[in-house]
């Protein structure tokens, strides 16, 4: 690929797991063995197309700036870069490129079926390989936003038998991801019916990722040793290969977090998802190490609970909960046992001896993720409504970053300030306030009443609204209505959903949103069981347990850095750089009154 062409997003992996590797098996006297070197992608960066060269052409210099443009999200500027081919013959290659640039061109403008119809038009026999796997790759991508995800990842898995050395480990990458977004339902039903052996074996490998990590440990070894040649043998996708052997895993666990103070209601409800889960895999037989269940709020700061821990045994700790509590931890010189913590500080994490890695329910995550879902449903021109604050500005600016780095553009952005306020910023956002200025002039003008029905703007075709609860999102989604934007997408994040049925909740039909995996289903039999036991709901903190369960228990797994995937009750689980768990939700939609996966 050139410089000009858009990498996959699994070209763009960097490398830190060498260092972090380090950092995770510093347990305190449990054995350690050497952990295996990450692979490194760093030469991915730039992928090698040798053999995959595009073919010569007469209309370079024209190809070459439609690809700058398209690289710059500029689709009109790239369509007026190909004005010259439009009355010429061309050959073979020229006419396959040109249609694989204007399906590009087409998905920019917004038009994803378009741009498909193209794609197929051109899937020809006799096809240049150079552009057939740009165009392959280029389906790809469109079948992502469009979350077909194992449609993806079977023409991921057919592209490695073309793909140049230096792309193999970022395509296993990237169709290990798409693998993990499936719903296992979908994965186990794929198997069932596939008569091609690597692929049944990749899906195969997918639902044994779904297994706890004591069978991991035995299934992963079984499974290799079973398709000895496959792709994703060696290594192992998603960091898999660090469970095969679970010598170095912490056999003592403290679980720290603040059960009588302030915060208590939302300590039990952590401490409840999180033995919920340890129970039950204890009653598989899957929980080789002990807990200690550590009050934060009965010591004096949260470093002295956390030496507590460590004193009572503890190889790793799990917790705390604040804010706070993370940055006084993370100035905890050394740390001699890695910890979970469950929120997210401010700034950079200061350097320490072991791990700290910092697993948060970031409602910003979220923002970003809206943006990719309105972007998949062909939304390119939005109008954002979101509350004046620091809450409001940080979702504006994580929504913002994602949605033009995409190719999608604001019509308009609105701060608004309160209840008193909600009417007259979607007056103002959807152009209601402008068009009924021009009623007045023209009234003015005839000296005569004027039969006017006021129009919005026309230059946008979704809504982001950020709002900070469901009362205020059941008061708006309304008035959109009222202010004739009933038939744009609206898409919000997930705290405008209280986390169960809720009559009111019809005024927010047809609202699309991302939520967490258990809040849809995900471990039904679990989380059904901590609702009837519990007086307060908090559903998303049992989650957020429940999952602190499946990392912790998984620890050894984090060493994958980048390459990380785990399918969590709280999202798709990754690692970034900075050692924070990041969170792929589930699409969902109100319909009747309830929320359901899209």
């Amino acid at each position: 690929m050139r410089a000009t062409h858009p990498l996959p997003w699994y070209m763009t992996r960097a490398s830190f797991g060498l260092a972090l590797a380090t950092l995770l098996i510093a347990c305190g006297g449990t054995p350690q063995k050497e952990a295996p070197e990450p692979v490194s992608p760093a030469t991915e960066t730039t992928p090698d197309l040798k053999g995959l060269t595009m073919p010569a052409s007469l209309y370079r210099n024209e190809f070459q700036a439609a690809e700058a443009a398209l690289a710059r999200n500029q689709w009109m500027v790239a369509e007026t870069s190909l004005t010259p081919l439009a009355e010429t013959t061309l050959d073979a290659n020229d006419s396959a490129r040109l249609t694989y640039t204007e399906a590009r061109i087409a998905h920019l403008r917004g038009d994803d079926p378009g741009a498909q119809a193209l794609l197929k038009a051109m899937d020809q026999p006799g096809l240049h390989p150079a552009i057939a796997y740009r165009a392959h790759n280029f389906q790809r991508h469109l079948l992502d936003l469009q979350r077909d995800y194992l449609t993806s990842a079977a023409l991921g898995a057919q592209l490695l038998a073309i793909a140049p050395s230096s792309d193999q480990l970022a395509l296993k990458r990237s169709v290990w991801h798409d693998l993990m977004r499936t719903p296992p339902a979908n994965i186990a039903r794929a198997r069932g019916t596939s008569t091609d052996q690597q692929w049944a074996a990749w899906l195969e490998l997918a639902e044994l990722a779904n297994q706890d990590s004591t069978h991991l440990a035995t299934g992963l070894p079984a499974w290799q040793a079973n398709n000895p040649g496959h792709p994703a043998n060696s290594p192992l996708p998603g960091g898999l290969q660090y469970l095969q052997d679970q010598t170095a895993a912490p056999h003592q666990v403290a679980l720290m977090l603040p059960l009588s103070g302030r915060l208590a209601p939302a300590g039990k409800a952590v401490r409840d998802g999180y033995l919920a889960s340890y129970f039950k895999a204890r009653q598989g037989n899957a929980a080789p190490f002990e807990i200690r269940v550590v009050d934060s709020d009965l010591y004096p700061s949260v470093t002295e609970a956390y030496r507590a821990a460590i004193n009572g045994g503890a190889r790793m700790v799990v917790g705390p909960l604040s804010k706070n509590a993370v940055a006084e931890l993370a100035l905890e010189p050394g740390r001699p046992v890695p910890i979970l913590a469950l929120n997210q500080m401010d700034g950079s994490l200061p350097a320490g001896n072991s791990a700290l890695i910092q697993f948060a329910l970031a409602p910003e995550d979220e923002a970003a993720q809206i943006a990719e879902v309105a972007f998949g449903d062909g939304a390119r021109r939005a109008l954002l409504l979101r509350p004046a604050g620091a809450w409001g500005d940080k979702m504006e600016q994580a929504l913002r970053a994602r949605w033009q780095t995409l190719g999608g553009t604001f019509s308009s952005a609105l701060a608004y300030t309160g209840q008193d306020d909600y009417s007259a910023s979607i007056k103002n956002g959807l152009g209601i306030a402008s068009s009924e200025a021009r009623r007045r002039q023209l009234r003015d003008m005839l000296a005569e009443p004027v039969e006017f029905t006021p129009r919005r703007r026309q230059d946008i075709d979704a809504i982001f609204l950020l709002a900070r609860n469901a009362a205020e999102a059941r008061s708006m989604k309304p008035l959109l209505a009222f202010h004739y934007a009933g038939a744009l997408p609206v898409y919000a994040t997930s705290s405008v959903y209280r986390g169960s049925a809720d009559d009111r909740d019809r005024d927010l039909n047809g609202l699309n949103l991302v939520e967490l995996p258990w809040l849809l289903g995900s471990n039904r039999e679990l989380s059904e069981a901590l609702a009837k036991a519990s007086i307060d709901a908090y559903p998303r903190l049992n989650a957020l347990g429940a999952d602190a369960y499946l990392l912790q228990s998984r620890f050894l797994q984090l060493q994958a850095g980048p390459d990380l995937l785990i399918r969590g009750d709280t999202g798709l689980l990754s690692l970034n750089p900075q050692l924070q768990i990041e969170r792929e939700l589930v699409p969902a939609k109100f319909d009747g009154g309830e929320l359901a996966p899209r």
